[in-house]
């Protein structure tokens, strides 16, 4: 069977009412719509359309805010913190995101550290700004009010999968590195435990501290945990990565797990560095690019195609997609139809 294929800008158009119909102003509803499909055209199928249903429900329970702007907090010529007021953090993150360039193309570096936001949903989505800029550009979250990833050694959560990114410009299609500090995700855990699936191997840890692959492990009291990046053995890779980025989110924002927690949401942190303020982007370029091409070009191992890098097959996902039309991920589409009717907004018709 064919799987539908929807018109992005269809796909866009539906969210973005939703979102309106809940209260969210039109620059709020089109930033977070178009980067949630985003993350569907990449690739990221828990990360993008998915977490529409889960917003407007924050929304109706008076979690996330829809109205106003997020407060200053205080601001250098190149760092700027923010208080997101648990405004939506997709807004707010692509929102940071163009406060970092303007300092960077000021000053060389820009830096924005958020706090209070809301969750901000898939990271890779908002690297192309600053990259297509020919902009180096950093991105990390984390949850303060969430934990299921334990410390290396330990079978108590205390991190979230802490994910981060980075978005490296060469003179082709950029570089999109977005992973985590753990193995795996919550989304992944919770659509696996919806479907009555585990994972292919080991990357959880059940409360007494055993290796599993059975996301039921957190339905338990107390619950399991998710592996650290690096896993039962090299776990300490992980581990010292959720630190750092427990430090840049939380740290510099001053708000985090050492405080009350107000439900679902991230702290987060967003850097943009200009190739140009250093030794100039044309040598940033020569050698990314030579780095590259020596990846590319890598005789793989056997049963591996090729070696390809990261963002390569989302980029090119994401081509194909505004070409041809989305494929959504199945469970998508159904979760939303309830969210449409009640709302009063017309689902989008796949193509012909």
């Amino acid at each position: 069977m064919t799987a539908d294929r929807f018109e992005v800008e269809a796909l866009v158009a539906f969210a973005g009412a939703l979102f309106g119909k809940v209260g969210f102003s039109p620059d709020k509803a089109e930033v977070t719509a178009r980067l949630l499909v985003d993350a569907d055209l990449m690739g990221h199928t828990t990360h993008g359309l998915a977490l529409a249903g889960p917003y407007l429900a924050e929304v109706q329970k008076g979690s996330m805010a829809t109205d106003g702007e997020p407060e200053e907090i205080a601001r250098k010529a190149a760092t700027l913190t923010l208080d997101g007021r648990r405004l939506p953090g997709v807004w707010l993150t692509a929102k940071a995101v163009d406060e970092a360039i303007a300092m960077a193309r000021t000053a060389g570096i820009g830096a924005v550290s958020i706090r209070r936001a809301h969750h901000i949903a898939c990271l890779a989505t908002y690297l192309p700004k600053a990259t297509e800029q020919g902009l180096l550009i950093h991105i990390a979250c984390s949850d303060p009010n969430v934990c299921s990833v334990a410390p290396f050694g330990g079978t108590r959560p205390v991190f979230t999968p802490d994910p981060y990114a980075f978005g490296i410009p060469t003179s082709g299609d950029p570089i999109l590195i977005d992973t985590s500090a753990s193995i795996t995700t919550n989304g992944m855990s919770n659509r696996l435990l919806a479907e009555g699936r585990t994972f292919d191997h080991p990357w959880l840890l059940t409360a007494d501290g055993q290796p599993s692959n059975d996301p039921k492990v957190f339905t338990t009291d107390p619950p399991g945990t998710i592996l650290p990046t690096g896993g039962i053995d090299h776990g300490h890779k992980g581990y010292g990565l959720a630190l750092t980025i427990e430090a840049l989110t939380q740290g510099l924002s001053a708000f985090g797990r050492a405080d009350p927690g107000e439900g679902w949401g991230a702290s987060v942190w967003v850097q943009v560095i200009d190739p140009a303020a250093f030794a100039g982007l044309a040598g940033f370029h020569r050698q990314i690019d030579h780095i590259a091409e020596a990846c590319r070009t890598n005789p793989p191992r056997p049963g591996v195609e090729g070696v390809r890098l990261p963002g390569q097959a989302a980029m090119s996902k994401k081509r194909r997609a505004l070409a041809e039309g989305a494929v959504l991920h199945p469970s998508i589409m159904p979760a939303l139809m309830p969210w449409a009717e009640r709302l009063g907004v017309e689902v989008p018709v796949p193509r012909g």
